[in-house]
């Protein structure tokens, strides 16, 4: 056999089979993003957020997931949270700066973001922070969804529910998604229609929202709502503005768009600010 096929079959058995990580030093920032091949936590220098008392139309489920990560950080039970519903309602901002003002409360918080195609390489990032049992680590999946021959749900699976091992108790998880039961509802239909057992076809991968011991819905959001986050973007840079200019251009750039959204009121205020000359 050539030393070029040993190598390659080298390689892939790397691929395969890739090394353990480094311990990482959780020192570094108070954010992390998971990478794989090979596995490590890279640090984020600086999170990409906004202050939690710009969110706004979404106090209740804000004062919720708040006083959860509070307890979890101060080491008292607290549960895994599911943000679901309308898109650019603030699901993975909420997240973000909840975790800000977590650390702004001197608490210790570090944010672990994993993508949905790392989820099967999860145990491996567990058995790195069940290392640190001083640190108390927020798991966040941005856009968690499934579709019918997605098996990365096992892995979701095997982290809620801990197995044999349980999950660590300095770990919970976060994760955001357009779906409440995180697969499309076409596809329930069609299991349950085209089943022998309608009523367990989709069991297995329904309930995996039953998981989460917190369900916080987002809603679209009314026109007082979406001139709410507006107001707020003008008074926090202290922008300049006529109301009434402000509060048609507001209503005409929502418009072009076919709807209302946290995301909407920020992309029409920053080109507002662009206009009037200011940075963000």
């Amino acid at each position: 056999m050539s030393d070029e096929i040993l190598i390659r079959i080298a390689e892939a058995l790397e691929r395969q089979f890739p090394p353990p990580a480094e311990a990482p030093d959780f020192t570094a920032a108070d954010a992390f993003v998971w990478q794989t091949a090979p596995d490590r936590l890279e640090p984020v220098a600086q999170v990409n957020r906004v202050p939690l008392e710009l969110l706004h139309g979404i106090d209740r489920v804000r004062n919720i997931l708040l006083e959860n990560t509070l307890q979890f950080a101060q080491g008292f039970a607290a549960n895994n949270a599911l943000l679901w519903g309308a898109r650019g309602m603030g699901k993975s901002s909420l997240i973000k700066a909840v975790h800000a003002e977590v650390l702004a409360r001197d608490l210790p918080c570090t944010l672990v973001e994993i993508q949905r195609e790392d989820l099967p390489s999860v145990g491996r990032l567990l058995a790195h922070l069940r290392e640190a049992p001083e640190q108390r680590f927020v798991l966040f999946c941005d856009d968690l969804s499934f579709s019918h021959d997605d098996q990365h749900y096992k892995s979701l699976k095997a982290l809620l529910d801990g197995g044999i091992e349980g999950r660590p108790a300095n770990v919970i998880l976060y994760a955001t998604s357009n779906r409440r039961h995180l697969m499309p509802r076409d596809m329930i239909e069609n299991e349950r229609s085209s089943a022998i057992s309608p009523s367990e076809a989709v069991e297995e991968k329904v309930s995996l929202s039953d998981r989460f011991g917190l369900w916080l819905g987002f809603h679209p959001c009314s026109q007082d709502e979406y001139l709410a986050m507006i107001d707020g973007y003008i008074q926090a840079w202290g922008l300049q503005v006529d109301p009434v200019t402000l509060r048609a251009e507001a209503i005409e750039w929502q418009a072009t768009r076919g709807s209302r959204s946290g995301r909407v009121a920020w992309q029409f205020f920053s080109d507002l600010a662009g206009r009037l000359g200011h940075r963000l």
